[in-house]
């Protein structure tokens, strides 16, 4: 291990008699332990992987280490665990356009024009744009993308994942027209035909034409994926599916030490992934689980995607529309219930929840502990969300509230809205929240998820008095919300979550105390190295 600047000295030890044995000696910091009795700690030592030791400064009597970190009084925090992300896309996304931000379609195609500068391939990717970020809110058409690309396959996709926009030259390879219908999906129509944008699962068209990542592609992007997550304090992350290929790729990296961060694999709901894993029972590996099955009930209420009980109140006539109808996630529901996986299911609007929680509901009765998922639980009406509780956990994504609060009451209504981003009370009915960021939708860094859940702004301070504080988190149940309740939602709290002796030495060392930090200080609070298995996977270099 290097030296960590000025912030951490090293000492080397010498042997000496009557004392323990340990890799590494870690004393005089804030140690965020975020065992069953929220102790602060001021040491630790780490043998062999894992914690063997967690105290104070007596540890320094006790343990001859191969090397001892001061602290000077710095914090230290349980790895961070991303409940919700998608891993496998952010490292694909690091060599597409980022379109995160564009203020307009005009910037969007400067930014396209840039990113594509001495490029000789015909297919132009992007990702990041969002309609409500621009004067006329409205969603954009081919027409632009047709006068700046005429000849590249242009697919460029919704920040939320949920909504394609494309070229003319993508519509006529991939046969879509006025009369293309998909279950679970959209072709928008203006005047009979086709404006090139896609939703939900129409987009699926789009991709089908372009070619697929080879194997070193996909390789370099999940080891550029790892090395963000890693500056970031993630040690584990669940990615919110992917199919077999990949997953068997990230298996062989963990085994050649290619790739070392964690990872909680949902498998994606499409016949094949199921085929080959439900048979096979749980696979769980030290680095890898495979437990869980990704299902997306609806879309996104950006792209107007996410079914609605009644009419988007900016939009009517429109209730947004189910990817997996009701009776799909039932049968499905009773399938994984039987074959003893957990089901993870994506569901954004009200009539979504309310589906999935009833469908939970109807198989879970006998089974004792299956920590079934809702993955967002965005707008839950109060009769469903009783529905919540220690069998059906809330895993949602804090800055999805701050990113969405400047439009979501025009989607929704001055009522319906108060249903939205409920944190607190379904914390309070389920006893256990899962925080995560669903990144590239939004930013990686989870200092980004805890400003968001207990102070409910934006980076600038908006709203002066948070948005719906009323559904706040406080700090130590936003600190457990990313390290051991999402460990809990694993099923994998024994073996990390929280730094106590015998769970593996995932740590994370930062500049800043986000337990005790103003807004502005915790913004600015940054990585100073991150471990995993008491092994130092990122170091900050300034």
């Amino acid at each position: 291990m290097k030296a960590l600047g000025k912030f951490i000295v090293f000492i080397l030890i010498l042997s000496s008699c009557n004392r323990f044995d340990a890799d590494l000696l870690v004393h005089n910091a804030a140690v965020y332990t975020v065992d069953p009795a929220f102790t602060v700690a001021s040491a630790f030592a780490v043998k062999d992987g894992k914690f063997v030791a967690v105290g104070n400064e007596d540890l320094l009597d006790q343990y001859t280490a191969a090397a001892t970190l001061d602290m000077n009084g710095l914090p230290i925090y349980p790895g961070f665990i991303d409940a919700h992300c998608h891993f496998y896309q952010l490292g694909l996304g690091q060599t597409q356009a980022d379109l995160r931000g564009a203020k307009s379609v005009r910037e969007i195609i400067l930014r396209l024009e840039k990113h594509s500068r001495g490029q000789q391939s015909n297919v132009l990717l992007g990702r990041g744009w969002d309609q409500n970020l621009w004067e006329d809110k409205q969603f954009p058409t081919k027409a632009a993308l047709d006068a700046a690309f005429p000849d590249q396959f242009v697919v460029l996709e919704r920040v939320d994942g949920h909504a394609a926009w494309v070229n003319s030259k993508v519509l006529s390879a991939a046969a879509i027209d006025n009369q293309t219908k998909v279950e679970g999906g959209e072709v928008l129509l203006a005047n009979g035909t086709p404006t090139g944008v896609l939703i939900d699962k129409a987009s699926d068209l789009a991709y089908a034409i372009l070619p697929q990542p080879n194997r070193a592609q996909q390789i370099a992007a999940l080891q550029a994926a790892e090395s963000i997550a890693f500056s970031k304090g993630l040690t584990t992350v669940d990615d919110a599916g992917l199919d077999r290929d990949v997953l068997t790729l990230i298996d062989s990296l963990h085994q050649t030490e290619d790739l070392k961060i964690r990872l909680y694999g949902m498998i994606s709901n499409t016949p094949e992934n199921l085929a080959y894993y439900l048979d096979r029972g749980i696979t769980q590996t030290e680095r890898l689980t495979i437990r869980s099955v990704k299902v997306y009930a609806d879309g996104a209420l950006g792209s107007r995607g996410a079914a609605l009980q009644s009419d988007y109140s900016d939009d009517p006539h429109n209730k947004g529309l189910f990817i997996t109808p009701a009776a799909k996630i039932d049968s499905l529901a009773q399938i994984l219930a039987e074959k003893g996986f957990q089901m993870n299911t994506h569901a954004i609007g009200d009539a979504a929840n309310a589906a999935v929680l009833q469908a939970y509901e109807n198989v879970l009765g006998p089974i004792e502990d299956p920590r079934w998922r809702v993955e967002h639980a965005q707008v839950v009406l109060p009769q469903d969300i009783e529905k919540f509780g220690p069998k059906v956990l809330p895993s949602v994504q804090p800055t999805h509230a701050t990113s969405d609060m400047y439009w979501a009451e025009e989607r929704l209504g001055g009522d319906r809205v108060k249903s939205a981003y409920t944190y607190k009370s379904l914390l309070d009915w389920s006893g256990k929240i899962a925080l995560g960021t669903d990144f590239p939708v939004e930013h990686v860094n989870p200092v980004y998820t805890f400003y968001a859940a207990t102070l409910r702004k934006d980076h600038q301070g908006y709203p002066q008095g948070g948005f719906q504080m009323e559904n706040a988190l406080t700090r130590s149940e936003a600190l457990k919300g990313m390290t051991i309740w999402a460990a809990y939602a694993n099923f994998e709290e024994a073996q990390k979550g929280s730094i106590e002796v015998g769970k593996a030495a995932d740590f994370v060392m930062m500049t800043k105390d986000i337990m005790t930090a103003t807004a502005e200080d915790m913004l600015d609070t940054e990585v100073l190295a991150t471990f995993v298995d008491g092994e130092m996977v990122y170091q900050r270099k300034k």
